[in-house]
């Protein structure tokens, strides 16, 4: 039985974050995509609705945070880092599922409460699975119990007092739960309502990358304009032609989504799980109808420009051209979906600097997909550079080659820094 929470991610995971416009994950290891796509690929013999219900899994980006490292698919148990502690995830196997009836699951998806009419907690994205059809609801729920059983229980209350009391969540939903399905808007296109379902329905894609306030709900007057997750940056995705996707286009967007890299970036980190588990193995369609929706998402969160430090940036610049020039090249255009280019680079320039510092110190790694099976890295520079040199380097590439964002100091390194060692640790 799923024992009071269903829980997949803030993610998107929950999505986030990536290398220059992302989602957010969990906290442990990348999968596989050949494990993405064996969840994703329609057995022999399938019921359409069985079908339909394993593709609308793919939508949700169930299998990201319902599958613990080393652990069977669906059953569970992979911490969910929030800022209130840590929640495992249900198992959501046929046998975690139980006796679950299509009313139950629906409900669980559009008001956050289980089949003991306990409330879930918004780490399972209810306020944005609340716009997914009653249609949609039931197929999801038909593949969830062909899954093999897994008898897994998983103990999922494991948050400290005050926050493990799921009474005070009955307030939370009165301020943040908008509940009811995605009513098409009839001024747009066809593709652009799919996208706009897709991006607020299924996909949470603002559990993410929209800030949160401090009880945890959307800052609805800030939707999509960035957050930090689980020591990621989850991007800007308005259209900000510095920091958000205004520099990108629809199929900039679409093939960054499908493949895992485009011009503007490569995926990695929290993102690199979304992509693989999910956008990777979307139709071709509904990737694109998703970068029509995003890139229709105005443009916000305008800033002046930062004052800069002449000294911070000589620094920064010879640090750049002895350790990041080979790959990069002096003008930091690098080479176009191998190393990613940094004049104009959106993940650089976000408001927080988590991501950019994070990839300095510890490397990243590009997520293979089945359209670029192999894999990049950057290495990692927390052993080489101490946190005054990267924050100059971080600050350089920031304001160079027409960038433009606030400079980063050596206190957000060292917190960063210790951080990303203790998730690691």
């Amino acid at each position: 039985m799923l024992k009071r929470a269903i829980i997949p991610a803030l993610s998107v995971a929950t999505l986030a974050v990536l290398a220059a416009i992302g989602l957010t994950q969990p906290s442990d290891s990348q999968p596989l995509p050949s494990t993405a796509a064996s969840l994703s690929t329609p057995q022999a013999g399938e019921a359409d609705v069985v079908k339909r219900g394993r593709y609308l899994a793919v939508l949700g980006d169930c299998a990201t945070c319902h599958t613990k490292a080393g652990g069977r698919p669906f059953a569970g148990g992979r911490p969910i880092q929030t800022p209130f502690g840590a929640i495992l995830s249900a198992n959501i196997t046929s046998g975690g599922l139980g006796d679950w009836t299509p009313d139950q699951f629906y409900r669980a998806l559009h008001e956050g409460i289980d089949d003991q009419g306990k409330h879930l907690y918004p780490a399972f994205p209810y306020p944005y699975y609340t716009r997914m059809t009653r249609a949609d609801s039931d197929a999801l729920l038909a593949f969830l119990k062909t899954t093999p059983a897994d008898r897994t229980d998983v103990q999922t209350d494991i948050l400290p007092f005050p926050f493990n009391l799921r009474a005070l969540l009955i307030v939370w939903d009165a301020l943040y739960l908008k509940a009811g399905e995605f009513r098409p808007d009839p001024a747009q296109s066809a593709e652009w309502n799919r996208g706009a379902y897709l991006v607020e329905g299924p996909g949470h894609c603002g559990a993410c990358h929209t800030p949160k306030s401090a009880l945890g709900g959307d800052l609805t007057s800030r939707r999509y304009q960035g957050a930090v997750l689980d020591n990621w940056t989850a991007s800007n995705l308005t259209g900000n032609p510095r920091f958000g996707l205004g520099g990108w286009s629809t199929d900039d967007v679409a093939e960054y989504l499908k493949t895992g890299r485009n011009a503007k970036s490569n995926v990695t980190g929290a993102m690199a799980e979304v992509v693989a588990f999910s956008t990777s193995q979307m139709t071709d369609a509904d990737v694109h109808a998703i970068a029509v929706y995003l890139k229709s998402l105005p443009t916000m969160d305008e800033r002046p420009a930062p004052a800069l430090d002449p000294a911070t940036l000589k620094a920064g610049e010879a640090i750049f051209v002895d350790q990041c020039s080979a790959c990069h090249r002096m003008n930091g255009q690098a080479v176009a979906r191998y190393f990613p280019p940094l004049p104009g680079n959106a993940n650089a320039q976000q408001r927080d600097p988590t991501t950019l510092t994070r990839i300095i110190l510890r490397g990243a790694r590009s997520q293979p997909t089945a359209a670029r099976p192999t894999p990049l890295s950057m290495p990692a520079y927390d052993w080489k550079l101490n946190d005054a040199e990267i924050a100059a380097v971080a600050t350089y590439v920031r304001n160079s080659w027409g960038n433009r964002a606030p400079s980063v100091t050596a206190a957000q390194v060292q917190a960063v820094r210790r951080k990303t060692a203790q998730a690691a640790g």
